[in-house]
Order: C-alpha cells, then sequence, then structure tokens
C-alpha cells in the first residue's frame, strides 16, 4: 500500500531533472570561474564567473539557481579549485573577494525571482526584459563586493570602489549574453521556470 509520502513517477522524474540541472549549472559556474582569466588586479582576474551565476538564475529561477551557486560553492570549499584563479578551501570565503561570493548567492536570487516573474506573464522570452532583471542583481553583487573589499583588503570605500569598477564592463558584457542565452532557452523550453517556481 503506498503512503502519502511516496512519489509518483512523475514527481521523482522531475526531482531527477531538477537534480540534474543544478549539477550541470554548478558545473557550468566552476568552469567559467576557472577559464583562462585577465588579470587586471591583485585581488581577482576578470572571468567568465558572472556569466555562470546570472545565467543559472536566469534559467532556473531563484530555488535551483541557489542550489546550483552553493553547490559549486561547497565543491570549491572542500578543496577543489573551481574559484576563479583556480582558487580553493575556506580561506576563499574570508578573504578580500569573499564579499563577492556571498554576494553571488544574492545576485542568483535576485535575478531568478525577477526571470520568474516574468515567465509567468510569458516574457522571459525577450533579451532585453531578462537583461533589465539582471541589472538589480549586479548591484546586489558588486556593492557586496565593495563591503568584502573594504572589510577584508582594508581598502577606504573609495579604493575598494575604484577596485571593483573595473569588472562592470565585463560583467554588463556577460549580461547582455545571459540575456540572449537565457531568452532563447526559454523559447526552446516555455515551461522551465514555471516547473521548477
Amino acid at each position: 500500500m503506498m503512503t502519502t509520502l511516496s512519489k509518483s513517477p512523475v514527481q521523482a522524474r522531475s526531482t531527477t531533472v531538477d537534480l540534474a540541472l543544478v549539477a550541470s549549472f554548478a558545473a557550468l559556474v566552476a568552469v567559467c570561474s576557472i577559464l583562462p582569466a585577465i588579470n587586471v588586479s591583485t585581488f581577482a582576474p576578470i572571468t567568465l564567473q558572472t556569466f555562470g551565476v546570472l545565467l543559472a538564475g536566469a534559467v532556473l529561477g531563484a530555488r535551483r539557481g541557489v542550489l546550483a551557486v552553493l553547490l559549486w560553492m561547497a565543491v570549491g570549499a572542500i578543496g577543489m579549485p573551481v574559484f576563479a584563479g583556480g582558487k580553493a578551501g575556506l580561506g576563499v570565503f574570508a578573504g578580500p573577494t569573499g564579499g563577492y561570493l556571498v554576494g553571488m548567492v544574492l545576485a542568483v536570487a535576485t535575478c531568478g525571482v525577477l526571470v520568474e516573474r516574468l515567465a509567468r506573464r510569458g516574457r522571459a522570452t525577450q533579451p532585453v526584459l531578462v537583461a533589465a532583471a539582471g541589472i538589480p542583481a549586479l548591484v546586489v553583487l558588486h556593492v557586496l563586493g565593495i563591503v568584502g573589499l573594504h572589510l577584508r583588503a582594508d581598502l577606504s570605500w573609495s579604493a575598494a570602489a575604484a577596485v571593483d569598477v573595473v569588472f562592470v564592463p565585463g560583467d554588463l558584457v556577460k549580461l547582455v549574453a545571459t540575456a540572449l542565452v537565457a531568452a532563447a532557452v526559454h523559447r526552446a523550453f516555455p515551461a522551465l521556470l514555471r516547473r521548477g517556481a
């Protein structure tokens, strides 16, 4: 006799798909973090990391996007070199770029929530609107990054902001790429966010 706690085959399949998507996007963020980088700062290189984080939120939504980013962080925390510059370990979280890591969790959640709202209105297929949803996420990311640099690198607020501003143009380009890719995904799979919300 089946109990109320038993999952139907459809529910089990849905959970399996969610787990696969979370794991796939965690791997994507890791790859984007360790690809050849451009060194413009002593604190962190420019990588595709922000693209992976924003794309996780824009494609998977808030819940699954946050899980993907947290899984990537957990893998890095236990010693796998999946952070920018091939770094690993818990020390990265306490370092000068720790604010960016915290910011990435909030950024993926922010982007995910806003794109989910677009999906409910049938507008997640419009790149301009997806890009607009990513702007508050970038603001959160950069503000927390500046806070981290101020607190952990012993920089003044203005010096921390000067370090951060170097990353802004690249992140805007990554946001445009995110919007184009995410909108195309939602055109191909219109129920992706609705079933994962």
